[in-house]
């Protein structure tokens, strides 16, 4: 079974940087597409980022240009590079792998704290 693992959250100030990973236990092939969750307080959770196999991304209108998704060179391991972070990005962050194998693959969740 694979299992993803994320790093890397904490507490951060507002417009300060993070960088999230997602480390996987194995090499993962056939993926269709990365992705990376939040889901904050009360909220349901929301689409962050995709890296697709074709090496295309997509980001959520309220992180665009401010996040980046991007991998290793060896593709184990996804990172979320967070910029100019303000409150409202405060949330659980989770990694997805799907595959077209058998779908999806979740990590546990990082918690991301954005306060003075």
């Amino acid at each position: 079974q694979v299992q993803l693992v994320e790093s890397g959250g904490g507490l951060v100030q507002p417009g300060g940087s993070l960088r999230l990973s997602c480390a996987a236990s194995v090499r993962i092939f056939g993926v269709r597409d990365m992705s990376w969750y939040r889901q904050g307080p009360g909220n349901q959770r929301e689409l962050v980022a995709v890296l697709s196999s074709d090496g295309s991304t997509t980001y959520a209108d309220s992180v665009k240009g401010r996040f980046t998704i991007s991998t290793d060179n060896a593709g184990n391991t996804l990172y979320l590079q967070m910029s100019s972070v303000k409150p409202e990005d405060t949330a659980v962050y989770y990694c997805s792998y799907r595959r077209w194998i058998d779908g999806d693959h979740w990590g546990q969740g990082t918690q991301v704290t954005v306060s003075s």
